[in-house]
């Protein structure tokens, strides 16, 4: 008999072993008295020893059977504990949250929103992977991802949040001091400060390969040179929003921006999934409905 099998028929066994009566068993079950009947010969046969004596008033058990309902009943209190464990579980806003995020998005966003859903739900922590690796999530230990696409993975549930350009700026007090580019090849004479990654900027009317004095592979610290009078950069407008309209950063040639990608988040495709992961992507999407940028 298939491991499976014998536990059915064992908490069968159980139930007939603390009613004493197959017709109650069967009531209390949902199933006919005949299949009970057949399933319990089946243990029978598995233990090879009779588990009751049946008269045609009444149900007893042999020593055997004795034995037989105190392991069931360890057995049935064990899984029972599981189901209910399992259920809270799933069903608790508490727990880890595994994400993986692209840095800009987890600086100017992800951080922000994980904190405000912890104050709602303070049981909640989360672990981040803040990279530009893009994890398969049905190999990998992660509830959701958050990724700059044009293209989502199909074997994924995606949910677009919002779409994106590329902006150039510079600061006020750098525009004032070099003067504002008019086109593409005013950019030869500026400083034009890169990620490595990005060095070949993308523009409408042409692909502009910059060599300015700064590559860094770092954003953040590409941001702080521009706010510092630097040089000109180019990055997701998202990402310099605030500065923006702070006036701290200014849009150098607006015209030459090309269209760009969008930011979704992902998570496997689940039958069932958790509360948390719901409500976290609930979350995710009023919080940034409410966003300007």
């Amino acid at each position: 008999m298939q491991q499976h099998k014998k536990i059915e028929c064992l908490m069968l066994f159980v139930e007939i072993a603390q009613q004493l009566s197959f017709t109650k068993a069967a009531k209390n079950l949902s199933i006919s008295r005949g299949y009970l009947s057949e399933q319990i010969k089946k243990l029978e046969a598995e233990f090879k020893c009779p588990l009751l004596v049946r008269t045609t008033r009444s149900v007893r058990l042999t020593a055997e059977g004795e034995k037989i309902l105190t392991q069931g009943k360890k057995i049935k209190a064990t899984m029972l504990d599981l189901d209910r464990n399992v259920h809270q579980e799933h069903n608790a806003i508490s727990g880890a949250l595994r994400i993986t995020a692209p840095t800009l998005f987890t600086e100017r966003f992800l951080l922000d929103i994980c904190h405000d859903f912890k104050l709602k739900y303070p049981e909640i922590y989360f672990v981040i992977d803040s990279s530009y690796i893009n994890y398969d999530l049905n190999q990998d230990d992660f509830d959701l991802a958050f990724r700059a696409t044009s293209q989502p993975p199909q074997n994924m549930v995606a949910k677009e949040l919002f779409s994106y350009q590329h902006c150039l700026c510079a600061s006020p007090e750098y525009l004032a001091e070099y003067g504002m580019p008019e086109n593409i090849n005013d950019l030869a004479s500026h400083h034009c400060l890169s990620a490595i990654e990005t060095q070949l900027w993308p523009l409408k009317s042409a692909d502009v390969t910059v060599k300015g004095w700064l590559t860094i592979n770092d954003h953040h610290l590409l941001k702080q040179q521009a706010l510092a009078g630097k040089g000109i950069i180019r990055v997701a407008n998202y990402y310099v929003d605030k500065a923006l309209k702070r006036g701290t950063l200014q849009r150098v040639l607006e015209n030459e921006s090309v269209p760009g990608l969008s930011i979704y988040v992902l998570h496997p495709q689940l039958i069932y999934p958790s509360a948390k992961l719901k409500a976290f992507i609930s979350f995710v999407q009023e919080s940034l409905a409410k966003q300007e940028y």
